[in-house]
């Protein structure tokens, strides 16, 4: 009986020591990396001098770091052959945070997980799916002022991992659920009636951030062979027009509101990352990338199609997103004309497409490289 009692206590030791080895530290042990808090005043006043240049809105400002997994953060073992690096990231009063990889390398079986630090909210994991040969990855925001970077990988993978944290991106406006419309209000949301005409290009038009920092519109675009390449379109002054802010690019799909005039309740959890440039004009103010990979099926992303007729339109509509709000459209009832830009003469130049005035509706800053119907 005594050999038996001894038997069953150093088995029990044995299964707590061996918990003991295996579990990770408490969050608040491991080591952060804090970004400065944004100043509103200085920032607001930089914001209405890019309005008036015609500079594309921002959200966030960006803060450059050189962070690797050697250099910062907590690295423990979760089991005999799997590794975990954790590192927290916080700004105090950020309205949202996201990051910016100028390295990215995840070998198979490698996974970086990011979250905020109370656990209510997550983007996906970043996998070897997610490596792409301009070797950059920029992420979602999350709307919070602290967030956990953790990456799990196979010990035997360690060496053939690349990657280093660029960016800290502290957003100060735009996404914020619950909160009030920084867009005008006499803007239409996509899911009020008025939009029940277009339930099918509306799919195709994104919210796009580029260095984590500005914002556009843009969308998906067809093209003569019909393959569904994930081509993607916005407008020049939006910034796009070389390889490097080509990966930086971050598209948001299906950020709308859930009722017709409601509260901003729009989701972020459906987002592509990365590019390549493909082309641009300045005259014309087009870019056009192509995307890392096709956008989710689950997303239900469409393609917004074209001619090359030339013709004026006897009525015109725009799907956008204006000042880093949720998806909108409006209305031009009188027709289009051909110009030049900031020209009245028709056809002008035949670079750009004239809107008398919005009938229903209206366009603002965040809306440029929004598809014009």
């Amino acid at each position: 009986m005594k050999k038996t009692l001894v038997l069953v206590c150093l088995m029990i030791l044995a299964v707590c020591s061996a918990q003991a080895a295996t579990g990770l530290v408490p969050l608040d042990r491991v080591p952060a990396e804090f970004a400065p808090a944004v100043d509103l005043e200085m920032a607001r006043a930089q914001d209405e001098a890019d309005e008036i240049a015609g500079i594309p809105p921002r959200f966030a400002i960006p803060n450059t770091v050189q962070i690797t997994p050697d250099t910062h953060g907590l690295w423990e073992r979760a089991d005999e052959d799997t590794l975990v690096w954790r590192l927290r990231v916080a700004s105090p009063d950020a309205f949202s945070l996201n990051l910016g990889f100028r390295t990215f390398f995840m070998p198979e079986g490698g996974s970086l997980s990011i979250y905020s630090a109370d656990g209510s909210q997550a983007i996906r994991p970043f996998t070897a799916g997610d490596n792409a040969s301009h070797g950059e990855l920029w992420t979602p925001v999350l709307t919070t002022d602290s967030i956990v970077l953790e990456l799990t990988i196979p010990e035997n993978a360690v060496n053939d991992l690349r990657l280093k944290l660029d960016s800290i991106n502290v957003g100060y406006r735009g996404f914020v659920t619950g909160g009030t419309p920084e867009s005008g209000s006499c803007n239409v949301d996509v899911v009020c009636s008025q939009g029940d005409g277009w339930r099918d290009e509306i799919p195709s038009v994104a919210v796009i951030s580029r260095g984590g920092s500005r914002n556009c519109t843009g969308f998906m675009v067809n093209n003569t062979a019909n393959d569904q390449r994930p081509f993607f379109m916005t407008a020049y002054h939006c910034g796009y027009s070389s390889s490097s802010a080509a990966a930086s690019l971050v598209a948001y799909w299906n950020y709308e509101t859930s009722t017709c005039g409601g509260a901003p309740n729009g989701s972020l959890s459906d987002f592509s990352s990365g590019a390549f440039f493909r082309a641009a004009s300045s005259a014309s103010d087009f870019t056009l990338m192509e995307l890392d990979s096709d956008p989710d099926p689950s997303f239900s992303v469409t393609f917004s199609g074209w001619n090359a007729s030339g013709a004026d339109a006897s009525s015109a509509v725009a799907i956008h997103h204006p000042s880093v709000d949720e998806k909108r459209i409006s209305f031009e009832n009188d027709p289009t004309t051909t110009t030049s830009y900031l020209s009245n003469t028709v056809p002008g130049n035949g670079t750009h497409v004239r809107v008398t005035d919005w009938d229903l509706g209206t366009t603002e800053g965040g809306s440029s490289g929004s598809p014009l119907y």
